[in-house]
């Protein structure tokens, strides 16, 4: 017999220990206290040998940080002091993001279907496997029956290999990222009415503005360092909050706009035509930067405030007042995320928001700014270097200059360069259903959670022939799926940049050594190269990720996002630098796009777009009578796939729940902490708890989408944004009914 109860197991552990239930086994080394020079008094476990820097890998603030490493194991987490952005500041997240490298959960091997099981293979033979079936599909079904979905949270450096991978070794277009669930509309609307994407402000200019409108931006949930930035100079600025939630935001506002759901773009227009009405606007800056006034003008007739009101539910005087301190700032700033861009309408929406900075010159000057706060820690770098919605140094696929410049400088002939954009996310996944795409690599990223309308990306990946998915966790939702996984190594492990939303490139640096046979997505993509012949062609002379960032500060060099005067060096000495920032130039606290009056339009004037409000596709009535609201908690991120394992945030969020007004509670019978389910046409959430608050409107829920034990995505539509090709998240028709004892799981 084992003399397992002898033995002094860790708490983590949970088994029988005899010394213990003795009273013998005090745990004295894990509890043991030491003195650390930089915290004091503390857990001994707790002092680190050294510290590294680096940047934190979930949101895009963009903050530094440093992992305390001990024997190899990340062991703590802390504020970079000297960095630029958090200010020695960091949220629940980052304060414990070191528990999310060394898991339960991490993928630490390769691993490849066989004989219905998925069973550990060797690297060798999964990439053997991965280079012959997509070539075998290809050959098959054509080259465009490859798809590729990839995501925000890689290395600059690995986003600008993997798009040289995927358009011109692999030879198919049909790639995009998750960005597209959140970022697209951003990008589709920079690109209409400035001609280029890239946002054009700084976190710097939330401080240093006299009036901040935020729409459909719960800064203090998504992204809480940037509250300190609201709340600097505080008297000095007047903090207007457009969103149908009281969010947390909402509470630090002096204004709180309730508007109705997806009204948000008739509020614009609204704003626009008080704002044309009263003078308010810059004319001498529209005349000489813009084109489309006339245009705009006699569009924005209909948009009266007492038509704006009752759209808005906003009342006159509150629309008057928002637009005259707007129209009267010395500087407006004006920041929105996912209330926005989770809509059919994002991008017109995006328009609109570039309309006000444009008709009151509010851009390119200090504290003025149209200012979309990005989502995932590198959203930015796959945007500029990620060869998926634009060409690297976004450059166009449909402008002849912008593939001859960039197959010159790659040395090939431009027709191996796409004419067109590829299939966007949503339409990748069409396009399985329609089994036109019999083969998919999916990369950091979990769909199975975060997709909308779960039966119909169920459906696409049924048909598959091969799937791939490369993650840095296993088992997922997807990697359960996968035909074949490859272990990813994931933050803390690897090496590289991110840019965050103000354009601040940071430095990723690798802490400790990748679990198990865990590779670098830079690694695994060069390996892949060599399995198709193409590596030497596509990556010459290249060893490592300061490799491909010296050949990507080429390509973006004169481009708006110009990165030929960053090095690693630099961003060592400086923490964080910006873009653009030409060949030996030295770096600026903080720059600004477009101060000069200048855009990246043929004529270089700024667009004034028409954009039209429309209701949202899905109105509640009959049997769903309640729209529904979707959106984050501070304490997880994404599909939890990280944020589950890490302890404190666990256990502060362990479960989703859905808000509702007492008022609709009553009238319906349900009572506060009940289990309930969420119904819509689509699908049903069952056993979600139920919380009664009056953050949430009547006739509206809200409930977070981290979850993939009661998936909201379960219910949402698949509803796109027609250019952008967004899904519209935020707003579709449910019911609420009580669970009932003997119901199933999500059906």
């Amino acid at each position: 017999m084992k003399n397992v109860g002898l033995k002094s197991g860790s708490p983590k552990s949970g088994g029988l220990n005899l010394l213990r239930v003795l009273g013998l086994d005090t745990l004295k080394e894990e509890y043991a206290f030491a003195r650390s020079e930089s915290t004091g008094y503390t857990s001994a476990k707790k002092i680190p040998d050294h510290w590294v820097p680096t940047t934190c890998g979930y949101c895009s603030v963009g903050c530094g940080i440093e992992i305390g490493v001990k024997d190899d194991k990340a062991i703590a987490s802390r504020p970079h002091a000297a960095h630029p952005v958090n200010r020695g500041k960091l949220c629940p997240k980052g304060l414990s993001e070191h528990y999310i490298i060394d898991t339960d959960n991490r993928a630490k091997y390769p691993l490849l279907r066989k004989d219905g099981k998925l069973v550990r293979v060797s690297w060798d033979e999964a990439l053997t496997v991965m280079a012959e079936r997509f070539r075998a599909t290809q050959a098959k079904y054509g080259p465009e029956a490859l798809g590729v979905l990839s995501t925000g949270q890689l290395v600059t450096e690995e986003f600008y290999t993997l798009g040289k991978l995927v358009q011109l070794g692999l030879g198919t277009n049909n790639y995009d990222g998750n960005t597209t669930l959140c970022m697209a509309s951003a990008v589709s609307g920079y690109k209409i009415s400035f001609g280029s994407d890239g946002p054009p402000g700084a976190y710097e200019d939330m401080e240093r503005a006299d009036v901040v409108l935020l729409i459909g931006a719960n800064l203090a949930d998504n992204h809480p360092i940037l509250c300190q930035y609201l709340e600097a100079n505080r008297q000095q600025k007047t903090v207007i909050v457009a969103d149908p939630r009281v969010s947390k935001t909402a509470m630090m506002a002096d204004i709180h706009l309730p508007l109705k759901p997806r009204s948000d773009l008739a509020l614009l227009n609204g704003i626009a035509h008080i704002l044309i009405s009263y003078n308010l606007i810059d004319r001498e800056y529209v005349a000489a930067h813009t084109r489309g006034f006339a245009e705009l003008e006699t569009f924005l007739e209909k948009y009266t405030p007492e038509y704006v009101s009752n759209i808005t539910g906003i009342s006159l005087d509150v629309l008057h007042k928002t637009a005259f301190l707007y129209g009267r700032a010395k500087a407006g700033f004006i920041g929105w995320t996912m209330g926005v861009n989770h809509s059919t309408l994002g991008t017109a929406t995006v328009n609109a928001i570039c309309n006000l900075a444009l008709l009151t010159g509010q851009i390119g000057r200090t504290g003025a700014s149209p200012f979309s706060i990005t989502g995932q820690c590198n959203a930015m770098g796959t945007r500029e270097a990620g060869f998926a919605s634009s060409m690297p140094g976004y450059r166009k696929f449909d402008n002849s200059e912008d593939r001859a410049e960039l197959a010159s400088i790659w040395g090939i002939h431009e027709s191996r360069l796409p004419a067109q954009r590829g299939l966007a996310y949503p339409d990748i996944i069409e396009a399985t259903v329609a089994k036109k795409i019999r083969a998919l690599w999916i990369i950091a990223t979990n769909p199975l959670v975060s997709y909308p309308n779960q039966d119909v990306l169920r459906n696409g990946l049924s048909n598959l022939d091969f799937l791939v998915v490369q993650d840095g966790y296993h088992p997922t939702p997807t990697t359960e799926l996968a035909d074949l996984v490859l272990p990813a190594a994931i933050w803390g492990e690897k090496e590289g940049t991110y840019t965050n939303s103000e354009r601040r490139v940071s430095k990723v640096n690798k802490a400790v050594t990748p679990v198990g046979e865990a590779r670098s997505d830079f690694d695994i993509f060069l390996a892949l190269a060599e399995k198709l012949g193409m590596r030497e062609e596509l990556y010459p002379g290249w060893k490592t990720v300061e490799d491909a960032f010296n050949e990507w500060r080429l390509v973006s060099k004169g481009r708006l996002c110009d990165y030929s005067g960053i090095n690693y060096h630099m961003l060592a000495e400086h923490g964080a630098v910006q873009w653009p920032l030409t060949e030996g130039a030295a770096p600026v606290a903080t720059s600004r796009l477009y101060a000069d009056g200048q855009f990246q339009t043929a004529d270089g004037r700024a667009k004034l777009v028409c954009t039209e409000w429309a209701p949202f596709p899905e109105q509640p009535g009959g049997e769903y009578p309640f729209i529904l609201n979707t959106g984050r908690t501070v304490e997880h991120w994404h599909t939890r796939t990280k944020t589950k394992e890490v302890p404190i945030l666990e256990r502060l969020s362990p479960r989703a729940w859905l808000e509702m007004n007492p008022r609709d509670a009553k009238k319906l019978g349900l009572h506060s902490h009940q289990s309930i389910d969420v119904v819509s046409r689509r699908g049903r959430i069952h056993g979600v708890e139920l919380r009664l608050t009056e953050i949430t409107a009547p006739g509206q829920v809200f409930m977070p989408f981290h979850f993939a034990e009661t998936n909201v995505n379960e219910v949402t539509q698949d509803a796109f944004d027609p250019i952008s090709r967004e899904p519209n998240y935020k707003q579709c028709a449910v019911r609420v009914e009580k669970t009932l004892a003997h119901a199933g799981a999500n059906s």
